[in-house]
């Protein structure tokens, strides 16, 4: 069987073609998949663990880049940002004696400060993936935030607890009011201390007299 030489050449040039296209196609995507990785850190992580591929996990991280372009994000005006400094420092006061409700108001809050940003109403999960895009790192302090909110309705959650969420709220507030730099704060974790039993002394009229003793003999 005779082979017509040119069409071999053809179908070799056609192969290195689809070769050279499979490389620079893996090269893309390893490209992307780098890139996606160092912007979102954790989130990507995230990401990848709750769809269970990497491939579709970045496919959703684009689509919250894509869908983050179309909203109109502003930075807050002067009188804006003072009365949402005003209210933070009004919920920072309410903790003392109502911890609970402030934290439930520091969540409140963090989240119309996004809407008068341009970020649309959401619930919390569409807010955290929005925020992400521009806070991948911040975001973190509104998950850990959140997730005390959360515990508490399971009743798991204690007073220190709570004081440590309105610390990841405070940094989540910073970054939304006064433009804060992307930086994942280090908050440290706050552990209940259990008090010692306390062992009661007899009082002095309780211990036996010394002639007590001795007629017990």
């Amino acid at each position: 069987m005779n082979i017509n030489p040119q069409w071999l050449w053809i179908a070799v040039a056609v192969v290195a073609v689809l070769v050279a296209f499979v490389a620079i196609s893996a090269g893309v995507r390893r490209a992307r998949s780098v890139r996606l990785r160092e912007h979102f850190g954790r989130e990507y992580d995230r990401a990848v663990a709750a769809t269970g591929d990497r491939s579709r996990a970045e496919q959703e991280l684009v689509a919250r880049a894509e869908a983050v372009k179309t909203f109109d994000i502003r930075r807050l005006t002067q009188a804006e940002r003072e009365q949402f400094q005003s209210d933070w420092k009004r919920i920072e006061a309410q903790f003392v004696e109502r911890p609970a409700i402030a934290v439930t108001e520091a969540d409140e809050l963090c989240a119309a400060i996004m809407h008068k940003r341009g970020y649309p109403i959401s619930d919390f999960e569409d807010h955290a993936a929005h925020l992400s895009v521009q806070y991948p790192r911040v975001v973190e302090h509104y998950r850990k935030g959140h997730a005390v909110i959360e515990s508490r309705g399971r009743g798991q959650i204690s007073t220190e607890g709570l004081r440590q969420a309105m610390l990841h709220y405070g940094a989540l507030f910073d970054a939304l009011v006064n433009e804060g730099v992307d930086v994942e704060r280090e908050i440290p974790v706050a552990r209940e201390v259990t008090p010692k039993p306390i062992v009661r002394q007899p009082a002095p009229d309780e211990y036996p007299s010394r002639d007590e003793g001795v007629r017990d003999r």
